[in-house]
């Protein structure tokens, strides 16, 4: 599975934007809809918002005969752990992040109008809280071509079609009303003042819960930000912190983590993240000392076999965001996938939002019998005749195709936890892991005129309702 960079729809109704004169990469990974970026002249480099597996930045750097020399944090994230501390350990970079962000690994704190050189380019800081108390802005201007910026990089304050969510510091006492008020003061003391032509290069685009409505675009300019960008259109500072509070997502469970581990700076990745085998006997034993079983493998095959009170969360997608939303980070867990690869890259992207207690691996594909499972949901898996036509007819959607009104944008893949699956798609697992009220599928399956499957069906989930239950809690 591999992350894609977003098709740009702007670009079929907007005439091209004029690429940069200078070594620059964006890296979009689109399974965490997250961008960062690349910035080289003369031979030197710096890399912004570094995902957590670096070795792609140093490749890149390499091949391009640049050394990195500095690693910018535009905040502290939430929603994936940076590799950061890694980078400038292997590269021997120096870490600017504000001076604000109380880091506790080696760096340089930068203020408002602070700069650093790479190589020709002149990289100049701008505070620009709200988002976070210390998100900053990159302004980078190529003095070799002109001594006007030509670009921002805006980490998480000014996305395309959209702003940063204020709300993420509610348990730390600091309102989300107050949050916006300083991004309002940010967008129009520091970037709508930026001339038109200045490119937009933003850390997060659509699918990221760090907004609402953000684009799939990955690049714009402050011209055309001005112009469409639903929350830079004319209001006054009340009419901003209204709009921009109403209605917020829910704020996924590992985001504080995610913010901690940043401040301190993860730890170097294992090399290759290979999986451990894991017999019948060890396997046992962490179900029963608590170990989550996580199965990463797509929903079809989780469906025809699948260990009890498993979760599955199919590789496809947002595999990372749906995990560090349903996990418990203090629990071990068991991957079963379908072969080391998957296993792999399910470690992989799990460290990337920081779920790294994988005790073990590698309960192989449809070798799941072997650990003498009998799904005990009966009558659950042979469904009426008429209820498969419906699905199979459209009249009743599965459950990845009916948007949860959780704040996750992205839709599950599967997502089931030993109850019953529809067509290799679970229903009701996916609204309890995004804590919908179980009543909510009752309400729609009655808007359909399906009441007695319903019934039915709520027949097999209360025989469930222990693995129901716990599945909801974890």
């Amino acid at each position: 599975m591999t992350c894609t960079v977003p098709n740009s729809s702007e670009a079929k109704v907007l005439p091209p934007l004029p690429a940069p004169t200078f070594e620059f990469k964006q890296f979009y990974m689109g399974c965490l809809a997250q961008a960062s970026y690349l910035l080289g002249s003369d031979g030197e480099a710096a890399i912004v918002d570094p995902r957590r597996d670096v070795d792609m930045y140093i490749d890149e750097a390499k091949a391009a005969g640049l050394a990195i020399r500095y690693v910018i944090e535009t905040h502290l994230h939430a929603d994936f752990v940076s590799g950061h501390r890694e980078l400038a350990e292997r590269t021997g970079a120096t870490i600017l992040i504000s001076h604000r962000a109380s880091a506790a690994f080696p760096h340089q704190g930068v203020r408002d109008g602070d700069s650093v050189k790479v190589g020709g380019l002149s990289l100049r800081f701008l505070e620009t809280p709200g988002h976070t108390p210390e998100s900053i802005s990159v302004l980078v201007t190529d003095m070799k071509a002109s001594d006007r910026p030509q670009m921002v990089l805006t980490g998480d304050t000014l996305f395309i079609g959209d702003v940063g969510r204020p709300d993420l510091l509610g348990g730390k006492g600091i309102t989300a009303e107050h949050m916006a008020g300083l991004l309002y003061d940010s967008l129009h003391t520091k970037l709508l003042p930026l001339a038109d032509d200045v490119l937009v290069y933003p850390g997060h685009g659509a699918g990221s819960l760090c907004g609402k409505n953000l684009s799939k675009d990955t690049f714009s300019t402050i011209g055309r930000q001005r112009e469409t960008n639903v929350a830079l259109q004319p209001m006054d500072r009340e009419e901003f912190i209204r709009f921009l509070t109403k209605d917020a997502p829910e704020i996924p469970r590992y985001f504080p983590m995610d913010v901690e581990i940043n401040r301190r700076g993860a730890p170097s990745l294992e090399p290759g993240m290979k999986p451990k085998p894991l017999g019948a006997a060890e396997f046992k034993r962490l179900r029963q000392e608590g170990a989550v079983v996580l199965d990463v493998r797509a929903s079809g095959d989780y469906a025809r076999e699948s260990v009890p009170q498993s979760l599955n969360i199919g590789l496809g997608g947002q595999f990372a965001s749906w995990a560090g939303t349903l996990l418990d980070v203090n629990r071990d867990l068991v991957i079963v996938a379908q072969d080391e690869a998957g296993a792999s890259e399910a470690r992989t992207r799990l460290a990337r939002v920081g779920l790294e207690q994988t005790a073990s691996e590698m309960a192989q594909g449809r070798a799941v019998d072997r650990f003498d499972h009998q799904p005990d949901v009966g009558e659950c898996r042979n469904h009426d005749s008429s209820f498969r036509k419906s699905i199979s007819s459209g009249t009743l959607l599965p459950g990845n195709s009916i948007s949860h009104p959780s704040g996750l944008r992205s839709r599950t893949t599967l997502i089931v936890s030993g109850l019953p699956t529809l067509t290799g798609t679970s229903v009701s697992d996916a609204f309890a892991a995004a804590m919908v009220s179980f009543s909510l599928l009752r309400q729609r399956w009655k808007a359909l005129s399906l009441s007695p499957l319903f019934a039915q069906y709520s027949r097999c989930v209360r025989s469930l309702r222990t693995q129901f239950s716990t599945c909801s809690r974890q």
